[in-house]
């Protein structure tokens, strides 16, 4: 590795250390670094705990166990300048211990995690948040076999890299990623890089599994889901441009549980939503800035009195204190995932999003000009 001097158009080689020459420890300076920014190993990670121990008849512990996006546990073995010969028996062994572990146990542990390392929290709301869903029933944890190896080392030997595409090979999906200490001058730098598989050859190695896995992951939960999702707003679009609501002419069905269309105002969409005990509209609030979102919130939160009047009904009013954006809901209980109640549940989406485009469109164009002005000025 080296540092580019652009003023002297030359390069400068960097020094390569050992994790022991440096004093480094496994568990006070690898696994904790991994541990506050997990995305160093090429994708978002959520990390439910580290040093984990909780198997049964058994003291051993795993270094970090985390959940990927598609829900599937990642047992993290973390070596420093040598992998040693073993690492993969033990990545087996809890990646086994773990593959039993139901949702309620996942959140539990979480929760641990949060209330010791991290001031607390709410786990449930954290793992919504990261799989992007509205509520934890929608989702599924650990399903299966799915379960996911990493192993983290300066350097690897043969007898763990052979094993390690040898899991590759029969659809098992273990991964290892090279870290390698760098000095200059006072500094340290750390390089990640994710040697097995080849970040090239990662998709289609992935993709060696068997027939039956192949069958389990298109019957899988989520996928049903979506497609449930784009049959619901295939219906929706329909129906809304049968009565008219322009809004909503040029989208295209999803298999979000969302569909936005604009409102004339950037990072303010109009919102549909379709979950599985209720609908709803939104006005959402999501510009670049919180204090452009608090502000817009106030303006209009300032007219809920006539909004409302021009709504027909009252809202809920979300500033969101703790978080970036702001929305203005209103919404109806209904067994979504019971398809005979669609049309009732497009029925009152069609009309509602109307209502709420009618009485917000005015203040909204009028925010929007007060924007530009200021931007003006400022310019």
């Amino acid at each position: 590795m080296f540092r580019v001097d652009l003023a002297q158009n030359r390069l400068t080689r960097l020094v390569q250390k050992r994790f022991s020459d440096l004093n480094l420890r496994e568990r006070d300076h690898l696994q904790e670094w991994l541990a506050h920014l997990p995305d160093a190993l090429g994708e978002e990670l959520l990390i439910i705990q580290k040093e984990f121990d909780g198997f049964n008849e058994t003291r051993e512990r795993l270094d970090l166990l985390a959940l990927d996006k598609d829900g599937n546990l990642v047992v993290i073995e973390n070596k420093l300048d040598d992998s040693g010969r073993d690492v993969t028996w033990q990545a087996l062994k809890y990646t086994a211990y773990v593959s039993g572990l139901n949702k309620t146990q996942i959140v539990d542990i979480y929760q641990q995690y949060l209330d010791r390392y991290c001031g607390g929290g709410n786990a449930v709301t954290r793992i919504c948040e990261f799989m992007e869903v509205e509520d934890l029933s929608e989702i599924v944890l650990n399903s299966g076999n799915d379960q996911r190896m990493m192993f983290i080392a300066a350097n690897f030997r043969r007898e763990v890299t052979a094993t390690v595409l040898w899991l590759l090979s029969r659809g098992i999906r273990a991964q290892c990623f090279k870290v390698t200490p760098f000095g200059f001058g006072d500094e340290l730098i750390l390089d990640v890089q994710q040697i097995i598989p080849t970040p090239e050859a990662a998709d289609f190695m992935i993709g060696m599994s068997t027939k039956e896995n192949e069958e389990k992951a298109i019957q899988d939960t989520q996928k049903k889901r979506h497609q449930l999702r784009l049959e619901f707003w295939e219906a929706a679009l329909e129906q809304l441009r049968t009565d008219g609501v322009d809004l909503y002419r040029n989208i295209s069905p999803s298999r979000d549980h969302w569909l936005n269309a604009g409102s004339g105002l950037s990072g303010c969409p109009y919102t549909l939503i379709f979950s599985k005990d209720e609908a709803r509209v939104e006005l959402g609030l999501g510009r670049h800035s919180a204090a452009d979102n608090k502000w817009l919130f106030d303006q209009l939160l300032a007219d809920k009195e006539k909004l409302e009047a021009d709504f027909g009904a009252p809202l809920e009013w979300m500033r969101l204190d703790d978080k970036k954006a702001c929305r203005i809901v209103f919404q109806q209980d209904f067994d979504g995932y019971d398809r005979d109640n669609w049309p009732a549940m497009i029925a009152w989406l069609s009309a509602h999003i109307r209502k709420l485009e009618a009485a917000f469109s005015g203040p909204i164009a009028q925010l929007r000009s007060k924007i530009r002005q200021v931007e003006h000025d400022d310019n």
